[in-house]
């Protein structure tokens, strides 16, 4: 998560949808970089709300625009999927290694998900709070063209991205009972990524 005060923005960081190079570009220059525990880097809008936007309120100003990146729902499996396949992972109950998309998103559709598919949700990351603190402006990682052009114009500068946090390259595809599974479990996540401008 950044923070720049001047700017009265807030940047939360959704998992797998590039904010790790958001990050290390902009950090530097942001007011409060939060980098670590993931817990708190990845803060979603209801732990902003309890946590960080009291206090932002406070000492920054109250009218904060608070933006987030959101993946395409099959994109963003496929890169936990792939994440997932690392090496170093190998043994340890969230490796994909050796399984196949499919069944990682079965697994994902499942009501109780196994640890290498308990990866959480866009929709659940970014859902308003109760009192309506909500993400002001979402952009698709897809158009990283709309997000850079909004980021240089609010803070004046210019920005290069590196990559940072890659998963493996592999061939992401769905069979269409597996996609069509997901899409109707997880109907949240399309509609929210249908409804970015």
């Amino acid at each position: 998560m950044l923070v720049f005060s001047k700017a009265r923005l807030v940047i939360l960081s959704v998992p797998k949808t590039g904010t790790t190079a958001i990050e290390s570009a902009l950090g530097p220059r942001a007011d409060i970089w939060v980098q670590n525990p993931p817990e708190l880097k990845h803060a979603p809008v209801f732990r902003y709300n309890r946590f960080f936007r009291p206090m932002l309120e406070k000492f920054v100003a109250p009218d904060l625009e608070v933006i987030a990146v959101m993946r395409e729902p099959v994109s963003w499996l496929g890169s936990w999927w792939r994440y997932r396949q690392r090496a170093e992972l190998d043994g340890r109950a969230n490796s994909t290694a050796g399984m196949g998309f499919d069944a990682f998103v079965d697994a994902y559709c499942r009501g109780e998900r196994p640890a290498f598919a308990d990866v959480g949700s866009q929709s659940k990351f970014l859902e308003p709070a109760g009192n309506g603190t909500r993400v002001t402006r979402l952009f698709r990682y897809e158009d990283q063209g709309a997000l850079l052009d909004f980021l240089e114009q609010r803070l004046g500068t210019g920005i290069a991205l590196g990559r940072e946090n890659v998963s493996p390259a592999m061939e992401v595809r769905l069979s269409p009972e597996v996609e069509g599974k997901y899409r109707r479990k997880c109907a949240a996540e399309f509609d929210l990524y249908a409804s970015i401008p």
